[in-house]
């Protein structure tokens, strides 16, 4: 059937040509020939003339609809939504703008998210989405999510500006205002999916019609800013009136307004003025609005606006303002928020306001800001301190590093959000200056404490480091301000460019630094600065995972170098021992340890097992059997070891979807994966660690006859978290030449690894690698709360570092304990303290969860402090414990008391 007739369909028809006449390739014959299309179905030719699809569009979505046909058992009564994703994927495939998303939407009643769900849904075959496609679903996907955040601010914003009872007039205004701030956005920024710099480019447009609109439309507090900027002019200039020249254009900006408007929204003054005094006053002076006091006709706007609109042939977000259909979801749920009980509150009010995209943003900026509030921009009186203490002085080399990167990162700020957004970039980078001053203070702190040296000349004049330590510290700064997001899984899109952006790996492409040397400074990092928020630890962990899965192994990684030299001295060590595995990882390398870490790497290095030994201050002479060994190469080391941990928990979670019917095949499976990255590193050279994953789970089906298709396998794949299509999609085969990952399997991964995958059908296969425990993260929360050890219900939760946020605590508030359940008898108290007081590892050692308590000895990068931080001798018990054991000790004579009280009172009663 031709599809059904809308109110909207002339203006639809007539929003079409433009895009047509510009951007056909098919210049002879642009239109669509009924003729040459004669076998295929009516319906489906009715819909290409409504969307007015040229004649390769028609075909090859007629193409993808047969393929699609094909693979599904049944269509339900999606046929005609099929054709228009099918459409839909033809266009973005042959670049040709046939229609914009909000006609196709409208032509088959589907909104945005089920539209795009229809698209997930159809990819049942590895060919049936391009990872071009793919590319414009996510970047579709992004920018309505960010416009459906910024609308529903917008509307709440308006609600507190405008007076209600001018709805007729103030529609009016509140449809130009949000035309126009889509008209700035889209002319002013290159990343239109920007939350944050898109909110402050809105702020400033409400600020231009709020000063512009008549007094009686706003509410109360607008009204007397804006009385209190426009005083009525004085008698001198009413007398001299009928001389004087025309009225003169308003300030540029009126700054009381500015602030009143940041205070309610909370986000920077500062920003909002950056982004005011260049892009904005750029945007109002190409639209001729700079020195005018009158609001801008809503139909120029709205006209001006469909050229971008047609141009980019996305959602029209005009639509908002209508409720259109077409971009109707489920309202934003409210973030989860952290709620601390209160004494004699009631359950249902509200402590905090629910965390909206925007609120959430403007919180986590605002505490970033807080946080290094007491930092500088120039290194410390500490900082200096240390510098000078070294052999050679680092200071005038670390001042110029900074200098030239902070130019450089400000430039390409710039090229990737817009050109006037070169000042925002600076503002940012300063905020990671004082980051990095900041954690590198405490992280040689922290050297000092444990070495007992002041001297770190070689540390201190190495270049590699201080790039990478400031690159953290900006990846820190650049994800607060923009969520944790990353680039299209770390590798490019498929062959395709892609949009210039400021997802993480884009810090390492601007300072040219690689993803091996940036890993090193990682786990330093989280340890030197307690006040990062779990959402940035998580982010600089997946941070960590992307380099070990992908970036990491690059063709040009130093990673290879090192594992060439491996190979050359020697045989390599098998997999870690499940003595090793089972446990986490103990962390005795700090960065220091890597960066200086010798080039040449021992016979021992992949991967050596987790010393047991004395700290290397106290070295023990080698067994006579044993020929002397090269300096060991930490980085590579530690890398592998997690580089394990990483891949078997990425097999585990795929293997408990598809086999657990065969749990003899795991043990198969993760051998012959870690004998791969292990002795055919070279199979990773700019390739996933997934496509090795998926290709061994493959493989030991295939030889062990266990029917699993490799399309079962991606399927499952796609369910699993962090994971993009381009890992199946787009796999090297060899040079300049990509594949899907069945063909990566036929022609690469079974023809190198073919004899080891046969013997594993033999009856007598290959010795198996231990199979480590589901690993656990290395990153603490510090302000997370502690299970103690060997208990199931008692937590002991940190206390966080005050803020100026920070509610002022009372001494009673201050040694609060909350208990999650109800206690019966005293026993359980005193169970309690024995678990407490018998723990012999400080607060941060039990963070490791080990299965074996250790004695504490040189702990590195604490949270709370450095070793032995409370001052305790060794054999004393620490001081929080002591607490603990004191609060405890006190509430089970509470509870006694009670208990007593309780049962005189049963006896009392008759």
């Amino acid at each position: 059937m031709p599809p059904k007739k809308r109110n909207s369909g002339a203006a639809q028809n007539k929003e079409m040509k433009p895009s047509i006449k510009n951007a056909s390739p098919d210049k002879e014959n642009p239109d669509l020939s009924i003729e040459k299309h004669q076998e295929k179905d009516a319906d489906f030719m009715t819909l290409c003339q409504s969307l007015q699809v040229i004649d390769a569009v028609c075909d090859r979505a007629w193409t993808i609809w047969k393929a699609v046909q094909a693979s599904v058992d049944k269509v339900l009564d999606t046929q005609k939504r099929l054709w228009a994703a099918c459409l839909f994927v033809a266009v973005i495939d042959l670049e040709v703008a046939s229609f914009t998303f909000t006609q196709i939407l409208k032509a088959v009643d589907l909104n945005v998210k089920q539209f795009l769900g229809l698209l997930k849904k159809m990819d049942v075959n590895l060919d049936t989405i391009s990872t071009k496609v793919n590319s414009a679903v996510t970047r579709l996907e992004k920018k309505y999510d960010v416009s459906r955040a910024l609308y529903q601010r917008f509307e709440k914003t308006c609600s507190k500006i405008y007076a209600e009872d001018s709805e007729a007039k103030g529609k009016e205004i509140l449809r130009s205002c949000w035309t126009m701030f889509l008209l700035a956005k889209g002319r002013a920024l290159q990343m239109e999916d920007d939350l944050v710099i898109s909110f402050h480019l809105m702020v400033c447009v409400l600020e231009f019609f709020i000063r512009r609109c008549p007094p009686s439309l706003l509410q109360p507090l607008y009204q007397s800013v804006i009385s209190t900027a426009q005083s009525p002019p004085t008698r001198t200039s009413r007398r001299n009136q009928s001389k004087a020249k025309p009225r003169q254009a308003p300030p540029e900006v009126d700054v009381q307004l500015l602030e009143t408007l940041c205070k309610e929204n909370d986000c920077s003054v500062e920003e909002v003025k950056s982004v005011y005094q260049t892009s904005f006053s750029a945007f109002l002076d190409s639209m001729s609005l700079s020195g005018t006091r009158d609001l801008p006709q809503a139909t120029d706007l709205s006209k001006q606006y469909e050229e971008l609109y047609f141009k980019s042939r996305d959602f029209d977000s005009r639509l908002f303002l209508d409720n259109d259909e077409t971009l109707l979801t489920p309202k934003v749920e409210p973030m989860p928020v952290e709620r601390t009980p209160r004494k004699n509150m009631p359950e249902d009010v509200v402590l905090i306001p629910p965390q909206t995209p925007v609120r959430a943003a403007m919180n986590s900026i605002a505490q970033l800001r807080v946080d290094l509030i007491t930092s500088g921009d120039q290194p410390s009186s500490n900082l200096a301190v240390y510098f000078k203490n070294c052999t050679v002085d680092p200071t005038e080399e670390v001042l110029q590093r900074v200098e030239s990167l902070g130019l450089l990162f400000s430039q390409r700020f710039g090229q990737a959000v817009g050109p006037r957004c070169v000042g925002l970039g600076k503002q940012r980078f300063t905020l990671g200056i004082r980051l990095y001053y900041r954690v590198m203070e405490s992280m040689l702190k922290s050297e000092e404490k444990r070495l007992s040296v002041q001297n770190f000349s070689k540390l201190l004049n190495d270049s590699t480091f201080h790039t990478s330590l400031l690159a953290c510290a900006l990846e820190v700064v650049m994800a607060t301000y923009g969520g944790s997001t990353f680039k299209n899984g770390g590798y490019s899109n498929g062959g395709v460019p892609v949009e210039t952006d400021l997802c993480f790996p884009w810090i390492l492409d601007v300072f040219q630094l690689t993803a091996f040397d940036f890993y090193k400074v990682i786990e330093s990092f989280i340890k030197a600065e307690p006040s990062l928020s779990k959402d940035i630890v998580k982010h600089l962990e997946r941070c960590e995972h992307l380099i070990m899965e992908t970036i990491a192994w690059r063709e040009d990684s130093p990673l290879f170098e090192l594992l060439k030299r491996t190979r050359e001295e020697g045989p390599v060590e098998q997999a870690e021992p499940p003595a090793t595995l089972n446990q986490p990882l103990q962390h005795n390398h700090t960065a220091a340890d890597l960066y200086l870490s010798p080039v040449r790497p021992s016979s021992r290095t992949l991967p050596a097992p987790e010393s047991t030994a004395p700290p290397s201050s106290q070295p023990s002479a080698p067994a006579p059997h044993q020929t002397p060994r090269h300096p060991k190469s930490n980085s590579l080391s530690l890398f592998y070891k997690k580089l394990y941990r990483l891949a078997y928990m990425r097999l585990k979670m795929l293997y408990t979807q598809l086999l657990t019917s065969h749990p003899e095949l795991e043990p198969i499976m993760w051998t012959l994966f870690q004998h791969t990255l292990q002795n055919e590193y070279e199979l990773m050279r700019d390739r996933h660690l997934d496509q090795l994953m998926m290709s061994a789970m493959y493989a030991i089906c295939k030889v062990k006859n266990v029917d699993l298709r490799f399309k079962t396998i991606v399927t499952a794949y796609k369910n699993m978290p962090n994971t993009n299509q381009e890992t199946f999609k787009h796999v090297l085969i060899r040079e300049g030449q990509y594949d899907s990952i069945i063909v990566f399997y036929n022609l690469v991964f079974m023809q190198k690894l073919k004899t080891n995958i046969l013997q594993y059908a033999s009856p007598r296969p290959p010795t198996l690698s231990p199979i480590p425990h589901i690993p656990r993260s290395p990153y603490k929360f510090p302000n997370s709360p502690l299970r103690v050890p060997g208990s199931n219900n008692v937590y002991i939760s940190p206390m966080k570092s005050p803020t100026r946020m920070s509610p002022v605590m009372t001494p009673r508030t201050r040694i609060l304990v909350s208990i999650g359940e109800s206690f019966g008898t005293s026993d359980k108290f005193q169970k309690i303290n024995a678990m407490v007081n018998s723990s012999d590892r400080s607060l941060k050692r039990s963070l490791d969860m080990s299965s074996a308590p250790k004695p504490l000895k040189r702990l590195r990068f604490d949270v709370e402090g450095q070793d032995e931080s409370d001052e305790s001798k060794p054999g004393e018990e620490s001081r929080l414990i002591q607490k603990l054991a004191e609060i405890g000790s006190t509430r089970t004579r509470m509870q006694e008391q009670k208990m007593k009280d309780d049962a005189e009172s049963e006896k009392d009663k008759p």
